[in-house]
Parts: C-alpha cells; structure tokens; sequence
C-alpha cells in the first residue's frame, strides 16, 4: 500500500521541483582504491558482504575495503583511529566508506553503536582537503559540507569527533579545515539562509544523521527549503538504524543513483543487548528501580516517556544519595550539557532522560539501560537500548511494562 501511495513529497529542494532539474550521474570525486581492489572479481567481492552480513543494493556498487590504509586515508587519520583504538573497520565502514569516498549518494542502515559517525565524518574531511588544496576557501563563501542531526547533544559530539581528526592533520602541515557547530532548528536554519547569514553556494556534501528522526519530526518541509539553498548537485546521504519504507523512498526520489548499505536488519535490536521485561505496577517503578540498579555496576541510564517523570526520578535519587544528572527539552542549553558531559566523564553514576537522549548519542562503558516507561513507538525502544552494547560489548536493557501498554506494542 505504501509503495502505491503518490508520494509527493520528496527531498528535492523547490526549486529542483520546479524547474523539473534530474540529476542522472552521481559526482566525480578523485579517490580510487589500490589496484588489487580494484581488480575484485564479483564473486569475491559477494563472498565478503555475505561474511560482514552487509546487504548491499544499487547500481556500480564500489567493492568493500577492509582496511583503514586501503581507504587511502592520510597518516594524522590512520595514526588516530589507532591512538582511538579503531584498529578494525566495523560492516557499515567496510562498504560504506569506499561508497562514499567514490562520490555516490546513499542511505546508510546500520544498527546503534556500530561506526556509522565515521562513515559519514571522514570522506567529508577527505572532500574539504581536496577542495581547500586545489582553491583555499576566502571569507563569506560557505561551507564544503554540511551535517544535519536531530538534537544539539548528537550536533556537538559529531563535531567533537570532526576536531579529533583535524588537529593532528594540521599538525603535520596539512591545510587547516575549521568545522563549525551550529545549533539550529532546521527552521532556524533556513531563516539563517534565506537572510545570507551564511549559504551553500560552495556546499557539495550533505549528510543527514538519524535522517528518519529528521522526517518524523516533521522537518521535511524546512529541510526541503534548505536544499533551495544549494547551487548544484550535492552528495547526499542518509544515516539511521531504522529506516521505515516510507523515509526510504522519500530518499531514493532526491538521491542519485543511491546505494542502500543495509547491516544487520534495518530497524532491528542490537543483538549484543540482552533484554528483559519486567511486570510492574505503575506506582511501585521509582521504588524497584532502586533494585534493578544492582544488577550491573554504574553507570545507567534511564529513559522516561514525560519530563515530569525525568524530574521525580531525578529527585528521588539524588535524596537516595545516588550522583545523577538529568535532561530533556524543558531544561536549558547549559543543564543539558553539563548533564551529558559529566555523565559521558564518568563524574555521574546516572542519567535520567526523554528521547532527546535516546538516538545516537554514545557513551562509552554504559552496561545498563532501563526503560522506566516503555517507548511509545517500537523505532524509539530499538534507539533507547542502543545506548548500551556498542562497539562489540555487551549490555542489558530492562524495560517496565504494565497495563498502560498497548497490546500492540
């Protein structure tokens, strides 16, 4: 039914709409992979998607790489990836990243905690040192790239990332790239656009983090009128651990001959999140939440549907003597980061938190996620317990249900 329903509304910007504009060929970029790469036969190729469990679905798919030096990535990245003990390329990197350094569109489905920041973060570097080498960038010309996320947490940790690899590539006298945080609704945004505060004129990359998020939020419409902003084709990719039917082919009408990099099932649990359900009674959660706490050693995460419920179990615990922090969309920038990086330092045994803190935010070490209410949508629960588990580790998440469920959830 879904696939039959005229789908007007696509990620074409509306000016692309208008004048009818097709893009037929994806962009040109100067990355190749080694000769012995290159010379892969089909067959070899097919036998390491099946062995990473990658799905791979598109037109002239670049063949997976395993390696970081392969990549061709410079020392300063190699030697941090390394110092950041990312030795291995995870699936979503082995295939995702040859695809995006050849210059294709693509929507990246990859389950939580599995590298796909990197996927999106480091051709972006590759593709502003090209560019700043062949024409050094001059004040008021904008941006080579662009990244948009759906909350301020995940836009500062994705730059936090982006300057990790800039400063030793400027150590070693390679031009300096200035990333740039800005914290904006995508109406903001266009606001910010549309009265020349800044503009794409140059901006020829364009990556969507937790792109279904983005839609859900109803931010369709404003993210179509910052692509109008756009003054020639872009690459565009679109990165989430669910991607609904619906989001997918709300992309492919905007994209390029997309290559759709699946990893695992798209919208799945991660499997290495043990999860247990537990029965219990509305008034008595804020009370057995202080026994589930025992089951691994901190730090914990907590998620609840209302910020009314954040703030009762952020009390509470702080009078139990437990160190916790807490956030959601009524507390103000400050809070809301001083909440995050005292939690992310370890400073904190707990944070209690609204969805705002459920899509792909890392935390590093976090064994313990419980679901104080369960989500509302089953997309959200799949983004909560993916907090935990990441990066090859194992995690448990509880989840409280009771007869407020729905029997469909």
């Amino acid at each position: 039914m879904i696939e039959n329903l005229p789908d007007n509304k696509t990620l074409k910007s509306v000016r692309e709409l208008a004048k009818g504009i097709t893009y037929t060929e994806p962009l040109p970029t100067g990355w190749k992979p080694p000769w012995h790469i290159r010379r892969m036969s089909k067959k070899d190729c097919d036998l390491i998607q099946k062995q990473w469990h990658i799905i791979v679905d598109g037109e002239e798919i670049p063949p997976p790489v395993k390696n970081f030096k392969d990549m061709r990535f410079p020392d300063p990245i190699l030697k941090m990836l390394k110092t950041k003990g990312i030795v291995q390329a995870t699936p979503i990197q082995v295939q995702g990243l040859p695809v995006i350094l050849s210059g294709r569109d693509m929507i990246g489905i990859a389950f939580t905690g599995s590298g796909k920041t990197l996927v999106f973060v480091l051709p972006m570097i590759m593709m502003a040192m090209q560019e700043e080498i062949m024409m050094p960038i001059v004040p008021g010309e904008g941006p080579f790239g662009l990244i948009i996320c759906p909350s301020r947490e995940l836009a500062r940790q994705t730059y936090e990332v982006i300057e990790q690899f800039l400063l030793p590539l400027k150590e070693a006298g390679y031009p300096e790239l200035r990333p740039l945080l800005f914290v904006a609704t995508p109406g903001r945004l266009k606001d910010m656009l549309a009265k020349k505060k800044m503009n794409l004129d140059n901006c020829r990359y364009l990556s969507l983090d937790e792109a279904d998020r983005l839609v859900d939020l109803g931010f369709e419409d404003d993210i179509r009128e910052v692509f109008d902003h756009f003054k020639a084709q872009r690459q565009t990719l679109l990165f989430s651990a669910t991607m609904p039917t619906k989001i997918q082919n709300f992309a492919r009408s905007a994209l390029v001959k997309p290559i759709i990099v699946n990893v695992g099932r798209a919208g799945a649990a991660n499997l290495d999140v043990i999860q247990e359900l537990e029965y219990v009674k509305q008034e008595a959660k804020i009370v057995y939440l202080l026994e589930c706490l025992q089951k691994t050693p901190p730090r914990v995460l907590i998620f609840c549907e209302n910020k009314a419920d954040v703030d009762d179990i952020h009390e509470y615990h702080l009078l139990k003597g437990v160190e916790a922090v807490a956030i959601h969309g009524g507390k103000d920038q400050e809070e809301r980061e001083y909440a995050i990086s005292s939690f992310k330092a370890g400073k904190k045994d707990m944070l209690v938190a609204t969805d705002v803190a459920s899509k792909g935010l890392d935390f590093p070490d976090i064994q313990h996620v419980i679901n104080y209410d369960m989500a509302a949508e089953i997309e959200n629960y799949v983004h909560r317990i993916g907090r935990t588990g990441r990066c090859g580790k194992t995690g448990i998440a509880i989840t409280f249900i009771n007869k407020n469920q729905s029997d469909q959830l």
